[in-house]
């Protein structure tokens, strides 16, 4: 998780605090019999309070995240402080009784109470609108990041979508099915023109009901079968309270085109695939079957698919393997989500 601490220039912090100590000493000097020694150790004083009470808040901030962006004015937070406050300058002003003990002590440390408490508020509420003002600024950078890489991922989808070796090999086999008049070929026109219908009409959407992926899926499942035949298996169990949830389109097609990529798909050794739902999760699983010469891997097409449900809903999918067995895990998106 990204986190990043708000932090105040040093040199502010001490110069205020030097000034404010000044400031304190003015009616100290303005008096008739000026003590310049109680006029040191009363701004000494201020000066040390300042110092220490901008730190304490400083450090009572909580650092910025992107998930955790702090609700507001925090009441909890300025009486912490006040109470750190209250007695900080009691033992500040008892230091100050050590050192001038001919003063009256009560009326001193009421005294220093009270403007203690004033400096408290005046800096909880300063830091309060920084705070805001670099919340506010670090939100408008992780919009803009994330809409560029919502808009770098949506170009490598498109990219993925309209695969030409896919339409390619789709074209060979409706050449080759019309040529020994397949009885199939009307119906793989009309799934061909439906998968690049879906494919135009859902490109610019973020997300779609998982029925309608599901339709997607199905034709496109239906074009492989007519190059593949018997070589590819998919088997689909999804819960039925599932089918109303989201998903970013061309999720599945781009799974099940990535388990075709990857491993052996022929009559003799038939590659399965399962789709099913479990939890919180729509699982894509296949069972390991790699090629000789395997494809070369950037590693875009899952990665991809992981940035999306980052960006859509601040979860990461979940890829297992093992000796066997490739799985994918999507997390559910709901309907109701609030992002």
């Amino acid at each position: 998780m990204n986190k990043k601490t708000f932090k105040i220039s040093n040199k502010i912090i001490w110069l205020s605090s030097f000034f404010l100590g000044v400031l304190t000493s003015v009616p100290k000097i303005a008096e008739q019999h000026f003590n310049p020694y109680e006029a040191l150790v009363d701004s000494t004083v201020t000066f040390l309070f300042a110092v220490l009470i901008w730190y304490y808040n400083i450090l009572m901030l909580p650092a910025y995240s992107s998930r955790e962006v702090a609700h507001g004015f925090s009441v909890k937070r300025l009486l912490k402080g006040l109470f750190f406050g209250i007695g900080l300058m009691f033992i500040l002003a008892s230091i100050q009784q050590y050192l001038l003990s001919h003063l009256n002590f009560g009326p001193v440390v009421l005294m220093f109470e009270v403007r203690g408490i004033l400096v408290n508020i005046t800096f909880y509420m300063f830091l309060h609108l920084l705070y805001q003002s670099y919340q506010n600024q670090q939100v408008g950078i992780e919009l803009e990041r994330t809409k560029a890489d919502n808009l770098g991922a949506q170009y490598e989808l498109l990219k993925q979508q309209v695969n030409p070796h896919f339409l390619f090999n789709s074209l060979n086999t409706l050449k080759y099915m019309v040529e020994s008049n397949d009885p199939h070929a009307i119906d793989f026109i009309l799934k061909l023109s439906d998968f690049y219908r879906f494919t135009l009409e859902s490109r610019k959407l973020d997300l779609i009901k998982l029925a309608e992926e599901l339709e997607i899926l199905n034709a496109y499942v239906f074009l492989l079968k007519a190059r593949f035949e018997d070589g590819i298996d998919l088997s689909i169990h999804i819960e039925q309270q599932h089918y109303q949830s989201l998903i970013p389109p061309f999720t599945l097609q781009l799974l099940i085109e990535n388990c075709i990529k990857h491993n052996v798909v022929s009559i003799d050794r038939p590659l399965h695939i399962n789709l099913y739902s479990e939890k919180d999760f729509i699982i894509v699983e296949n069972k390991l079957q790699v090629k000789r010469t395997p494809e070369a891997s950037t590693g875009l097409g899952l990665e991809n698919i992981n940035q999306r449900y980052l960006h859509l809903s601040g979860k990461q999918i979940e890829i297992l393997s093992t000796e066997t067995l490739f799985t994918i895990k999507l997390p559910i998106i709901h309907e109701n989500l609030n992002h």
